[in-house]
């Protein structure tokens, strides 16, 4: 259950901490006054989408934090496959964090974790029924989701279901692509027979674009270097005209030979000269050798720049790269043969589209069955809470019919009807239904579906929509029987409703320097009286309307014995 809430800087709220009891509770206040900003405060820790409006003006960030005790054991084995192990006194605590940039930081027992794992765990924590619950009863597409949601074996037929359905609707895309005209078929195939081709003929490799770059790059270069290396050749070597470089030393090593015996230094001098005479001649032959080598031929040339020409063709038309050319070639490759074996390829869908179409069949036929089973079993169930409600007149049947065309949930069509008074016929539930009893029979569903729901905490936001009188004590004590198993909020301006909770918070508004406040405040004795008689008898607040809420009080406590 949902023990304590914190809320920050959340539109009005500028800060409350409300502290929730086991049982009933009942929020109350004026139009305005700020209670459904709480619904909204606990819908962001269900990890419901948040606006960025949902933030106090002025406020840079707004903050949520929630304590829930006495979790299921199904949430506790969820959170330790989520690496969220509860806390040593057994409880969750959950936190998001809102920023007025828009982006929110999300915490499970102090650990960051996406808003998605929020809306995982929420199922297990708060069942919300709001105002919106009761437009959906009023769309019969959404019935089959009451349905669903009461019929166990709805889920595992489903997850079975479903994916046959999506390949369904692949295999018949795939089909109707090969039923296209012939004319453009075989278009297709000329022109992807043409540019397989082109690629093909052309022997493209991997790499080999820049390797003829680099060739091509030697031979802008190669008349340069044959000159330095001729030249530098000459003048180390010499030629039939010049001495060279080796020469000259050659003879200065020869003369200071002739004197390295008349001192140590010019000793070291000839040594010197003789080693430079060798160092060049090793130099004089590398650069020889080196510009013997320079291999330029001009039909190589004109080879690699044709070679290239090739290959920035193909990449204008195909691909940015040889690589990607290539890629585009084998997907060239598959395509035709898929166009070329058409006929072949679209037996063998046909054969698998009915295959498949079979097996959907089957098991949407025992979806079918399960549901039908269910409904009678979920009308019982409704009609016993309605009878409750003060509705024990209304006849309520659940249509299931099966449709010879598939759908995502299978093939069956799921309608409520109802015929609130005896001898009427039963009809739609949207078109005779007035609100006062869209809202029991909505109240008689939350109650049948949750029964079986591992959730803790019930909130229904203004469930009393169109109630008055006799049926408004009867929602009353039916909250009051839920809240005996689950803790039960509601938000209500009925005093009938409020005045059967075990525990009464008021939503207070204020004006402080020309900001707006909003106050939570739990309500006992006289105050507490004093809002019920309010909320009989506005702001003007008499004897006989404080006699009425003590009288409705009165009436509570005797209801719950």
């Amino acid at each position: 259950m949902l023990s304590l809430l914190h809320i920050e800087n959340i539109a009005v709220i500028e800060q409350a901490d409300i502290v929730l009891q086991p049982g009933f509770t009942v929020l109350t206040g004026e139009t305005g006054a700020g209670k459904s900003i709480i619904i909204d405060a606990i819908g962001a820790i269900m990890g419901q989408r948040t606006s960025r409006e949902l933030i106090r003006s002025g406020a840079k960030k707004g903050f949520v934090s929630a304590v829930f005790e006495q979790v299921s054991p199904e949430l506790q084995q969820l959170l330790e496959e989520l690496g969220l192990d509860t806390d040593e006194d057994g409880a969750v605590r959950i936190q998001r964090e809102l920023s007025a940039e828009g982006r929110s930081v999300c915490r499970v027992n102090m650990r960051p974790v996406s808003a998605s794992v929020l809306k995982t765990l929420s199922p297990y924590l708060i069942n919300i029924h709001g105002q919106h619950d009761g437009q959906k009863l009023m769309q019969e597409e959404y019935h089959i989701d009451f349905l669903d949601s009461f019929c166990e074996e709805s889920a595992p037929l489903l997850s079975q279901f479903q994916p046959l359905y999506a390949k369904l609707h692949t295999l018949r895309s795939k089909i109707r692509e090969l039923e296209k005209s012939e004319q453009h078929r075989a278009q297709r195939i000329d022109m992807l027979r043409y540019q397989f081709d082109e690629i093909a003929a052309a022997e493209l490799k991997p790499g080999e674009e820049e390797e003829l770059n680099q060739r091509q790059q030697f031979f802008e270069n190669a008349g340069k270097l044959s000159y330095a290396l001729q030249t530098a050749a000459t003048l180390l070597s010499g030629d039939e005209d010049t001495n060279g470089a080796y020469d000259l030393l050659t003879q200065a090593s020869e003369e200071l030979s002739d004197v390295a015996s008349l001192s140590e230094e010019l000793n070291a001098i000839s040594q010197k000269a003789n080693e430079l005479r060798y160092l060049t001649e090793d130099l004089a032959a590398t650069v020889s050798a080196l510009a013997s080598n320079v291999d330029f031929s001009e039909l190589e040339r004109d080879a690699v720049e044709e070679r290239l020409d090739v290959i920035y063709r193909l990449r204008r038309k195909y691909g940015a790269t040889v690589e990607e050319v290539l890629a585009y070639c084998d997907s060239a490759a598959s395509e035709l043969e898929e166009l070329e074996n058409a006929d072949d390829r679209k037996e063998q869908l046909v054969v698998e589209y009915r295959q498949t179409l079979a097996a959907a069949r089957e098991i949407a036929a025992e979806l079918s069955r399960r549901r039908r089973e269910s409904a009678l079993v979920l009308e019982a169930k409704i009609i016993e809470q309605l009878a409750d409600l003060d509705m024990a007149k209304v006849r309520l049947s659940i249509s299931v019919s099966s449709q010879t065309k598939l759908n995502n949930r299978g093939m069956d069509e799921v309608r409520f009807l109802i015929s609130a008074n005896p001898g009427e016929p039963l009809k739609p539930l949207s078109k005779i239904a007035s609100g006062g009893e869209l809202s029991r029979i909505m109240l008689a569903i939350k109650n049948v579906l949750t029964q079986t729901e591992d959730v803790g905490t019930l909130i229904f936001d203004e469930i009393d929509t169109g109630v008055s009188g006799r049926a408004a004590q009867k929602i009353a004590r039916k909250l009051g029987e839920i809240s005996r198993s689950k803790q039960t909020l509601c938000v209500t301006h009925l005093p009938q409703l409020a005045a059967m909770g075990d525990h009464h918070l008021l939503i207070q508004k204020s004006v402080l320097d020309e900001s707006t406040f909003t106050q939570v405040c739990p309500l006992e004795g006289e105050a507490r009286a004093r809002e019920l008689a309010r909320m009989i008898s506005g702001d003007s607040i008499t004897e006989l309307s404080m006699r009425n809420a003590a009288e409705l009080l009165e009436r509570a406590e005797v209801s719950k014995a």
